[in-house]
């Protein structure tokens, strides 16, 4: 047979999450410092957009928290817990009232015996729960009188049971006294099977023949005994949570009037053996807690109640597991059913969504652990942010943002007669036959699949050009940090990183970091590196480490870049230690001018890119580029990333940023004239 109920997934139609986009956004995080786990939390906590197009966004953590949080305080400001007092106090009103008017109607009673009526009426208690009792051997006169009476034991004996079963202060409107029996024995039953459970005495059997015949009472169809267990301590734990949150006077008052329940003490002797049972057996609910009401104009009786000091509880857990805060936290934690309930079924969509992509994002192999136990961007994760960077890159330095991509005209070489699978960045004409060859192929095993992918095509490969030593050397000091410039720094390195990975694959590049002192580093090790705050700029360190990449590559073309925000404040001495001195030591100059007149020697082509308007730092790197006729370029932190990609291409090729002169320098027109390619 099969069950259907109401789909609860979303838009069907609506586009996927964009992974690709979620790791650039977790790679930019982590350039700044943060751990690649955090990094996805954070992107988690805050949303993004869910396409590429970034039309549509969907909701994060932090969104639905302030969601719950509001959803919490509503409901403790909306509602007051007066509400069961005050249908008594009406009903007991309207009984008064209707049973003075009976006896000033009433001719025909004796003036002695109405005078104490009234007397008796008139100096009734100001507690509502005094006033029941003391009417509670009252002879009515008046029939509305009585039945309005009737129907105080009548709402109290429904809100008692309301308060530990869910709907019965509904089911047993106007119940007659077979039904009230009927009650009576489905608790007698129930304590009878608690108390069994608790001596390890009771069978599943047991529990069967119970709910056979008392299962009506029990929508949440409880499948054994734990589960009917944990459904009534939740509930009854609310229900104490509630009495807990009253006022002493409301407190007193509530428990004098429920001995009035149905007319007869029976019923709370059930209820208080049934809450020590569940007390008993669920000593890990919340019996003793509470919660500050305010003075809303709902007033909550107390089945009502209950309710909502379960929904308060939902609340708080769902606050617990989207806060995430707790070791080992998954969004799978995420209660969906909880947040359909509380917050709708479109929160619940949204939480789906953020499972979905914490999976995603866990099993596409961006993030791995090392050795050390940490958790890492893998090389595939690094090499898809450094094409997104390089996107980014080439977009600027054509000037075409937002605009389709395409590939620019410009020959990378003389045909060799070899051909290759096309990788990004590759600017090399597509063989047509093996492209159109290599579909064919595939679609003998695929006929699904489409007539043409680009796993398909292939590039005609083309004579090797000279090949290019790169060292970049960036500054890591302090300032560079403090200044804002440390995520564009490495944003730099991984896209020029990316662009000879993957088009100049003979060319060898160095990166190598300053500060204090200067060393060679990974890529996923710049890309990682926190902030230094150590003082020093040791760029004398870092033109000693260019250097010897330089001689490791004597047939290649030196290419030396130099991105910096401060002039040389240390340097390396013969015995190894770091000498630092603020201002610059004339020694600390001549170290690193002497360094960079063997670079010149070696023949590298230079560029410093400087960062900042220091006056001071402007003379010396001035002077610096005119001393081995190289470049200087200025440009914002922003646009470090095409400044430098671009300054690259053009000593690569001999163009524009290579050789000749000073001056803030231009990147404009070396993406069209060198064949760079978006993708």
């Amino acid at each position: 047979m099969s069950r259907y109920r109401r789909y609860d997934g979303g838009d069907p139609l609506a586009p996927p999450i964009d992974i690709a986009e979620a790791l650039d956004a977790i790679g930019q995080d982590v350039m700044a410092g943060y751990s690649p786990d955090r990094a996805m939390r954070e992107f988690l906590r805050r949303g993004g957009p869910s396409t590429s197009s970034g039309t549509e966004s969907f909701r994060g953590l932090d969104d639905l928290a302030r969601r719950v949080a509001e959803r919490r305080r509503d409901l403790l400001q909306r509602h007051n817990l007066d509400g069961t007092l005050n249908e008594v106090r009406e009903l007991l009103e309207k009984a008064v009232l209707e049973e003075r008017k009976q006896l000033a109607r009433d001719a025909m009673m004796d003036d002695g015996d109405r005078a104490f009526r009234e007397m008796r009426l008139e100096n009734l208690p100001d507690s509502p729960a005094a006033a029941v009792t003391e009417l509670g051997d009252y002879d009515w006169q008046s029939r509305e009188a009585r039945e309005a009476f009737e129907q105080i034991k009548d709402l109290l004996g429904r809100e008692l049971l309301d308060q530990r079963f869910a709907g019965m202060k509904q089911a047993l409107e106007n119940a007659t006294d077979e039904d009230r029996q009927a009650i009576n024995e489905m608790l007698g039953d129930l304590n009878e099977l608690l108390e069994k459970h608790a001596a390890g005495a009771d069978t599943q059997q047991d529990f069967e023949e119970f709910m056979a015949k008392h299962g009506q009472h029990f929508p949440e169809n409880p499948q054994d005994i734990d589960e009917l267990l944990d459904a009534l301590a939740q509930r009854s734990a609310a229900a104490q949570r509630m009495l807990n949150s009253m006022s002493a006077e409301q407190r007193a008052e509530l428990m004098q009037l429920s001995a009035q329940a149905f007319g007869s003490p029976a019923l709370m002797d059930q209820l208080d053996r049934l809450d020590a049972n569940l007390m008993s057996l669920r000593p890990g609910e919340d019996w003793g807690g509470s919660e500050r009401f305010g003075d809303g104009d709902q007033g909550l009786g107390l089945g009502d109640g209950t309710g909502v000091l379960q929904d308060l509880a939902d609340l708080d857990a769902l606050a617990d597991q989207l806060a995430q805060g707790y070791g080992g936290a998954r969004l799978d934690d995420v209660d969906l059913d909880k947040l359909a309930r509380q917050l709708g079924t479109e929160a619940a969509v949204d939480a789906r969504k953020l499972q979905e992509l914490e999976k995603a994002l866990r099993q596409s192999g961006a993030m791995e652990r090392g050795f050390d136990g940490e958790l890492r961007l893998t090389p595939k994760a690094m090499r898809q942010l450094g094409k997104a960077l390089l996107r980014d890159v080439a977009q600027k330095m054509s000037g075409r943002q937002g605009q389709r991509d395409l590939r620019q005209a410009g020959a990378a070489g003389d045909l060799s007669g070899a051909t290759r699978a096309w990788e990004f960045g590759d600017t090399e004409p597509w063989d047509i036959p093996r492209t159109m060859l290599n579909g064919v192929l595939r679609r003998t095993s695929d006929p699904g699949g489409p007539r043409l992918s680009i796993d398909d095509v292939e590039v005609a490969e083309t004579e090797a050009r000279t090949q290019a030593a790169v060292a970049l050397c960036v500054d890591t000091s302090f300032s560079m940090a403090m200044d804002g410039r440390w995520v564009p720094m490495k944003q730099t390195a991984l896209a020029l990183h990316t662009l000879i990975g993957s088009r100049f694959r003979g060319d060898s590049l160095e990166l190598i970091g300053f500060g204090r002192h200067a060393q060679t580093m990974r890529i996923e090790e710049l890309t990682a590196l926190d902030a230094r705050w150590a003082k020093g700029t040791n760029l004398h360190h870092a033109l000693l480490l260019a250097n010897r990449h330089f001689r490791k590559h004597p047939n290649a073309q030196p290419v030396l870049l130099i991105v910096t925000d401060g002039e040389p404040t240390s340097h390396l001495e013969s015995s190894g230690e770091v000498f630092f001195s603020y201002p610059p030591h004339p020694m600390t100059i001549a170290l690193a001018v002497r360094e960079l007149d063997n670079a010149r020697r070696i023949g590298a082509q230079t560029t410093f890119f400087r960062l900042g308007e220091d006056p001071g730092l402007a003379r010396f790197v001035e002077s610096m580029a005119r001393r081995v006729d190289g470049s200087v370029i200025a440009p914002e932190a922003g646009d470090l990333g095409a400044a430098v990609v671009g300054s690259y291409l053009g000593s690569r090729r001999g163009g524009a940023g290579g050789r000749g002169g000073s001056g803030p320098g231009t990147y404009g027109d070396w993406f069209g004239s060198r064949g760079f390619w978006v993708g």
